[in-house]
């Protein structure tokens, strides 16, 4: 256990933003989850509609922190390669 003020406090930081990334990364994939659900449906559509979002929010999850930067463009490089 953590012993100084600043030590405990680091503590309460890790956990907090530790729940906060398990957040955003579960976001970020159920998004991406939805988007292979309608590809696979057939409604390319709808697909192809989704993908501006699907890309937005990779990259806010990128932004935050929680992906690196190359991570986010390999999943929208793949995402975007299912659709043609």
């Amino acid at each position: 256990m953590a012993n100084t003020r600043a030590a405990l406090k680091q503590v309460r930081q890790s956990r907090i933003n530790r729940l906060r990334n398990r957040s955003r990364l579960s976001q970020m994939k159920t998004v991406i989850r939805q988007y292979k659900d309608k590809l696979a449906e057939g409604n390319m559509e709808d697909a192809e509609a989704m993908l501006p979002t699907v890309y937005s929010v990779i990259d806010k999850t990128a932004q935050k922190g929680v992906i690196e930067k190359n991570t986010a463009s390999r999943y929208k490089a793949r995402l975007t390669k299912r659709i043609q």
